[in-house]
């Protein structure tokens, strides 16, 4: 599974980043971050949710 971040979409709400910290992170710039984008099988869940509960609909998943 992969995921990944539209830039010019992504406002930086940081929904995912509270949802799944341990695959996204902000930069000091308020750019999200995705530290993990071969996402590990334990982090599946929360990655899905993460996406699902983007607000701009920015990240996508690749299953």
């Amino acid at each position: 599974m992969k995921v990944s971040v539209d830039p010019l979409v992504c406002e930086a709400n940081a929904v995912c980043v509270g949802i799944a910290p341990e695959v996204f992170d902000l930069t000091d710039d308020d750019e999200l971050e995705i530290l993990l984008p071969e996402v590990p099988a334990g982090q599946a869940d929360k990655v899905r949710h993460a996406v699902r509960s983007c607000p701009k609909a920015a990240l996508t998943l690749e299953e």
